[in-house]
């Protein structure tokens, strides 16, 4: 169900309640008022559950996020494993390939690792760097399944690619799923080691991005539960929330970008269309069929040709040899 229509109900709900409430009163029977009682008891529940329970619990599971590492073996390439360090002292377990055309591009998870996406950059020669964020798989630190702390993970991945040999510092593109896109976009914002970006199911990470969501009337935008939900997490995660991505987005330039909506997808992805105005004319999106994050699965060959195409522009990749001039 959409916000929009959640909050519709909600509110629908309350005023019933008040209204049969109301009108108890005014019959004067003992039982129509235990009714209309009881009704605005089970009402106000249903509204305490959407607005507060629901999502302090969401941001309890967000903050205890636990899942098995990925093995450099379910990537389907000869990965090896590394290290990296990030600036605040964790560290992160990663898996990279070399590059074979002089570029490479980081592959940023959400909550499912893009291991299909790396393997198909991979086949056209492009380094894959694909790391476990903080507090996931194999990596230390806290969890936070919005990423409002994963910034740091992405420098010390631009960092470690960037210092390989076969790698040109200037053809670093980033692929991310869901929160990894999100990433990908605010740290582009600041870093212009990001030469490319895919940003594939990137919607809602705090209250400040759900303000933006086409549509919503005054009523639906604050009757939310992101409110409580934001709330929880900057205590559960001992972090303020991150800055607002829309702002984030107007100040990429001029690293391409381009975003990838799901036709049918969930959590805010119709602000695709608010990150692409903000950042203007670098930003293309492309609205595919099927469900969040499941552009490949549902079109692989137009997400390859369109995919590869884009980093092939901006990284200078080449498909017929599977290498390029890297202008050293």
């Amino acid at each position: 169900m959409s916000a929009t229509v959640t909050a519709v109900a909600g509110v629908w709900l309350g005023g019933l309640g008040v209204v049969l409430l109301w009108r108890s009163r005014r019959t004067g029977g003992p039982r129509a008022r235990r009714l209309g009682r009881r009704t605005l008891r089970i009402v106000l529940a249903v509204l305490a559950g959407w607005l507060l329970v629901l999502p302090v619990t969401l941001a309890v599971i967000a903050t205890r996020a636990a899942d098995a590492p990925l093995a450099a073996a379910d990537l389907g390439a000869p990965y090896r494993t590394v290290t990296l360090h990030t600036e605040d002292g964790l560290r992160l377990a990663a898996w990279y390939l070399p590059s074979r055309n002089g570029a490479a591009v980081i592959g940023f998870r959400g909550r499912r690792g893009p291991v299909p996406h790396a393997r198909l950059l991979a086949r056209h020669g492009y380094g894959v760097l694909r790391l476990d964020p903080r507090g996931r798989g194999a990596s230390e630190g806290d969890a936070n399944a919005y990423g409002w702390t994963g910034e740091p993970d992405l420098r010390a991945a631009l960092a470690f690619v960037a210092g390989r040999p076969e790698v040109d510092a200037r053809r670093i593109g980033g692929l991310g799923l869901s929160v990894g896109g999100e990433l990908l976009l605010a740290t582009a914002a600041h870093d212009t080691r990001l030469r490319a970006i895919v940003a594939e199911g990137a919607g809602v990470r705090s209250l400040v991005e759900h303000l933006h969501t086409p549509g919503l009337g005054p009523v639906q935008r604050w009757m939310t539960p992101w409110i409580a939900e934001t709330a929880a997490l900057s205590v559960l995660s001992n972090a303020l929330p991150p800055p607002d991505l829309a702002e984030l987005a107007a100040r990429i330039r001029p690293p391409p970008v381009l975003l990838i909506q799901a036709g049918e997808g969930a959590g805010g992805e119709e602000l695709n269309a608010v990150y692409q105005q903000a950042a203007g004319t670098s930003a293309t999106r492309w609205v595919a069929r099927g469900g969040h994050t499941g552009a490949l699965a549902t079109q692989p060959r137009e997400y390859e040709r369109r995919v590869i195409a884009f980093f092939d522009r901006a990284l200078g990749g080449d498909l017929r040899t599977g290498s390029a001039d890297t202008g050293r």
